[in-house]
């Protein structure tokens, strides 16, 4: 069975340099080509922090000064451990942001804020549990990482759908199979 993989998103941006320079200096990402296809009017720039990825982001000038909708609900980033997303929380801030939310779904922690065009942005780092979705509980980041994870555990066990990510993993691999 084919099974396509999620590897880039685009979207539409009113101020490109503005943009290139708020991915590259918060999310690291480097820009890999830039340019305008000889089929498409618009000029189109692709980021990537992957080697192996020639772009998992890309961005296209056009978005209207006066476009009343965002361009995606939300655009998420995968790091590796709680101290990333503190690390990622504290770039944010620094970069002159507000982060709007703080919380954990039971299978992530997650912090939300939006990049300088209003798109909501999350990063997040996966915990060791599963309970079942949507969960939003507020914690606090600047808490241990062995207090986060003694809350978490216990806000997840509490959850009637509780198991641990190794199960939970095992039971969409038999979802996905099927």
């Amino acid at each position: 069975m084919i099974k396509p993989q999620l590897t880039h998103v685009g979207i539409y941006v009113k101020d490109m340099d503005r943009m290139l320079q708020f991915y590259s200096d918060v999310f690291g990402l480097t820009l890999t080509d830039a340019g305008r296809p000889p089929d498409f009017h618009l000029n189109i720039a692709f980021l990537s922090a992957n080697p192996g990825e020639h772009h998992q982001m890309v961005l296209v000038g056009g978005r209207e000064d006066d476009a009343t909708a965002n361009v995606a609900q939300q655009i998420s980033f995968l790091v590796a451990s709680l101290d990333e997303v503190r690390e990622m929380r504290d770039k944010v801030v620094a970069a002159g942001l507000e982060v709007r939310r703080v919380i954990t779904h039971g299978n992530a922690w997650s912090v939300y804020f939006s990049d300088p065009e209003d798109n909501t942005l999350e990063v997040y780092a996966h915990t060791p549990w599963y309970i079942p979705q949507p969960a939003a509980i507020p914690f606090d980041l600047d808490l241990s990482n062995d207090e986060i994870m003694a809350q978490t555990e216990e806000l997840c066990r509490a959850n009637n759908g509780f198991a641990t990510a190794e199960a939970r993993q095992a039971t969409m691999r038999e979802m996905m199979d099927s």
